[in-house]
Parts: C-alpha cells; structure tokens; sequence
C-alpha cells in the first residue's frame, strides 16, 4: 500500500516586492486568510447603535396590514420580536462578528406612508461595537414583516437598511445624513 501523500500547506497571499504595491493592513485578513481580530487587549466600553429600514408595501399587503386581515397575525408585533431576538443572534449571522452582551436592544416598527419603518437601538458594554447587532435587528425584523404579509403580496420590498448612529468606541460618534424618508 502507498504511503499517504501529504496534506498541501496552507496558502498564503502573494508577497509584493515594492512598498508601493503593498495591500492596506487588513484587520479580518492575515497571511490571506480569514481572522477573528482579538480584542482581549480591548477596553470595554459602553456602547450604541441605531439602524433603521424600510418595508415597501405594495397597496394590497398594506390593505391586509390596515385591515387586520392579514392571516399569519399582526405583522408589526412579531417584527418587533423578531428583532429583539435578531440582535442577539448577530454573531451566528455575521461571520466575523464577535459575540457581545446584548445588554439593552429596542426595536420600534411603525406603519407610516412610505410603508413599515423599522428602527433598532442596541446598547452594550464590551471591547467593540454593536453596530452589526443593530443592523442585524433592523434586517431581522424586515424579513419577518414579508413573511407575514407574502400571502398579501410577493412584491413586498425591503430598503433602506442603514446605520443612522453609533457612539462609544475608538472611532467615536457616528451620525448619518437625513434622506427623504
């Protein structure tokens, strides 16, 4: 019997010969291959983030939502727990998320003319930030509106999907630009 033939090395990313054609540091990447970045070193520091989107109703899934004919239920209360949860699930979404306390999280999904606006706070202490939490509830909370609401109308869209605010960190305060919505 022959013996078996080894195990290829692991590969790694070409090596660039002139300072000027080097890649950026890459904080998810080493040797070319994907990385948890360590935080152990880290601060924890108290934490938030804001997300927001939209869900775009066609004018018979917003007839079956105003009605409360809808047959799945109230759209807009399993949004909200759906979100709730979302966020705290991040880090089995998010390939390269850490995992965080969640140590506070709102999600507020309202019916307004542009259709169903949905907007996530996050809040945690820990070395890094929430922002994906927020995202991820906002995310969440979407696609859990078209479920709901699909038997109504497959032309249900999900938009707008944007991190409105962040603070804490070592990049600080963020806050978006206002849009027409």
């Amino acid at each position: 019997m022959a013996p078996p033939e080894s195990l290829p090395s692991e590969p790694t990313a070409p090596q660039l010969t002139s300072p000027e054609l080097a890649p950026p540091e890459l904080t998810h990447f080493r040797d070319g291959l994907p990385r948890m970045v360590d935080v152990t070193d880290k601060a924890a520091t108290t934490r938030t983030a804001t997300a927001e989107g939209w869900v775009r109703l066609p004018p018979e899934a917003r007839a079956a939502l105003e009605a409360g004919t809808n047959p799945k239920g109230d759209p807009l209360t399993v949004a909200r727990l759906a979100g709730l949860s979302g966020s705290k699930r991040t880090a089995d979404l998010i390939t390269l998320c850490h995992p965080i306390p969640v140590t506070g999280a709102e999600v507020r999904v309202t019916l307004e003319d542009a259709g169903v606006r949905i907007v996530a706070t996050v809040k945690t202490t820990a070395p890094t930030g929430v922002e994906m939490e927020a995202l991820t509830a906002v995310t969440v909370a979407a696609l859990n509106v078209y479920d709901m609401l699909k038997a109504a109308s497959k032309a249900i869209e999900i938009t707008g999907v944007r991190l409105l605010t962040k603070t804490g960190g070592k990049s600080g305060e963020y806050q978006a630009a206002a849009t027409g919505d």
